[in-house]
This record gives C-alpha cells, sequence and structure tokens, in this order.
C-alpha cells in the first residue's frame, strides 16, 4: 500500500470489499473476510455501500452455517465467471450474481465472531446455480490449521464436510411456500478454484475500472 494509502487506514476503516486486497500470494493464499461464523443464529453481510456489517434476516431455522463464511475482496461474479459457470455445466443463460465470490473456511478453532479478515488456502469448491446466476463457493482451510492446515485439495476433506456445506447452502433460504430453484452441479478442485478467483480479479477490475482510476487519484 503507498503512503497515502496507510494515512487513509489510520483514519478510516477500509471498505472489506473494496480497501482490501487478496494478498501478493493469490490465487494459493487469500485474504478472506469473514462475515459469519458457526454459532451465528442470524445471517450476517456487508452493506455494499458502507461497508458495515449488517443483519440481512434471522435464521428461519435452526441449521448454521458449518465453516467461517465471506467473501473474496476484490472479486466480482462477472461476464467472465459466468462464461466458466456455463463451459463447466452446459448451460447457455448463465449471468454473474454480481456480488463479490463466497467463500467457506474451514478450521478446527471456534471462531467466537465475524467481521475479521483470516488468511486461507483455496482446496476447491462447488458450483451453485441460483436460478439462472451463478453463484460459486470457494472452499479453503485457514493457514496452519491444526487440522485442516495440510489440505491441498478438496479430495483431502471428508465427504461429510462437504456435505454439510451443500446442504447448508440449498436449505438456509428456504421458506414455507415459497419455491427455490437452486442447485450445486459440480464439486471442484483447486485448479478450478483458481481459475474462478483469477476470473472473478478480472471481473472485478472491469466493473470497478473507474474506481480504481479514482483512487490511483487520491
Amino acid at each position: 500500500m503507498d503512503p497515502i494509502g496507510k494515512l487513509m487506514g489510520l483514519r478510516y476503516k477500509s471498505h472489506p470489499w473494496h480497501g482490501v486486497e487478496l494478498g501478493d500470494e493469490s490465487p494459493d493464499c487469500l485474504t478472506c473476510f469473514i462475515e459469519m461464523v458457526s454459532t451465528d443464529t442470524v445471517k450476517y453481510e456487508v452493506d455494499k455501500v458502507s461497508g458495515y456489517l449488517k443483519i440481512d434476516r434471522p435464521q428461519k431455522y435452526s441449521n448454521v452455517v458449518p465453516a467461517m463464511y465471506g467473501f473474496l475482496p476484490q472479486t466480482y461474479s462477472g461476464l467472465t465467471v459466468a462464461e466458466f459457470c456455463m463451459e463447466k455445466s452446459g448451460r447457455t443463460d448463465i449471468k454473474g450474481d454480481g456480488d463479490p465470490i463466497d467463500v467457506c473456511v474451514l478450521t478446527e478453532k471456534v471462531i467466537s465472531h465475524g467481521d475479521i479478515l483470516v488468511k486461507a488456502i483455496p482446496i476447491g469448491g462447488f458450483r451453485m446455480i441460483d436460478g439462472n446466476e451463478s453463484d460459486d463457493k470457494i472452499i479453503c482451510v485457514l493457514r496452519n490449521d491444526a487440522v485442516y492446515g495440510d489440505f491441498i485439495d478438496i479430495t483431502d476433506c471428508p465427504e461429510l464436510v462437504i456435505d454439510r456445506l451443500k446442504h447448508y447452502f440449498l436449505t438456509y433460504k428456504d421458506l414455507p411456500g415459497q419455491a427455490k430453484h437452486v442447485e450445486i452441479t459440480h464439486t471442484f478442485g483447486r485448479e478450478e478454484a483458481h481459475e474462478i478467483i483469477l476470473r472473478a480479479g478480472n471481473d472485478y477490475r472491469r466493473r470497478f475500472e473507474n474506481l480504481e482510476m479514482l483512487l490511483r487519484e487520491v
């Protein structure tokens, strides 16, 4: 970060989507912003305008996210992310959901709250399609974690852990009398996760090109 950026950081909180970088080791190791942890009984998410964490909604049922959950800063599910989803799923009607890429971070530690940054290693993920929108979930392990830290690919992860994550994302929006069209078409490994992260970074730079130019002029 340049000196002006450092001075701004002393006075203002960085926006977790736009003001935090993925890190020099991306896509092998990522800086992730965590919105929720497994003890949360309401769904938190970052307000895109202010950058503050807000309550999106209380959880209607007893299921809780079985990992730390958040997003990858300076990523965007746009054109090239959607193209990759169509290439892999065989569908032709997919568009990006317009959000940063979601991330689940596995750890054996009990983390008491969200609104934090963590360093994590991507090992894979699953391809989730919500209606006609790409909604990929990248699965990471907390760097140096005692239990998960040596995992390098999704095949290292117990199937039960992946099934719990899938169940959460397929059911947490369920409401009586409201039909949902959410599906998980594939589970993928580290290489595809890296490809999505790189594409999402390119989509972000394209979508927020003017923002980057403005920041250079500060």
